[in-house]
């Protein structure tokens, strides 16, 4: 089993910055590749960001590509998302995710175990 606790999100302005992170306990961190959802008002929960297990292989939804940049460092456990020039449409519940395999998928079903999310709101 794996515990997964996102850290405070937030509310910020268009433009703004702001870093997610996503604290795991239980089994070994180094063996889960790790992914970001999020899910608004209305919506299906949809991909946003996925990394390997070393961290060498990431992806992006094209949405957030070259705003979002997604790292994990195994020794403390955590996945981090930063986000850069927030939208408000990037308002929405974020909730990491880990997999029981070391690749990345940005696929939401391949994913066993999820966070509680955390709120951003991006206000315009």
């Amino acid at each position: 089993q794996v515990q997964l606790v996102e850290s405070e999100g937030g509310l910020v302005q268009a433009g703004g910055s702001l870093r997610l992170s996503c604290l795991a306990s239980g089994r070994p961190f180094r063996w889960y590749a790790m992914g970001w959802f999020r899910q608004a008002p209305g919506k299906e929960r949809e991909f946003v960001s996925t990394i390997g297990w070393s961290g060498d292989s990431t992806y992006y939804a094209d949405s957030v590509q070259g705003r979002f940049t997604i790292s994990r460092d195994n020794a403390k456990n955590t996945v981090y998302l930063q986000m850069n020039s927030l939208k408000p449409e990037d308002t929405a519940v974020y909730v990491c995710a880990a997999r029981n395999a070391a690749a990345p998928s940005r696929n939401r079903v391949d994913y066993a175990y999820w966070g509680q999310g955390t709120q951003v709101t991006v206000s315009s």
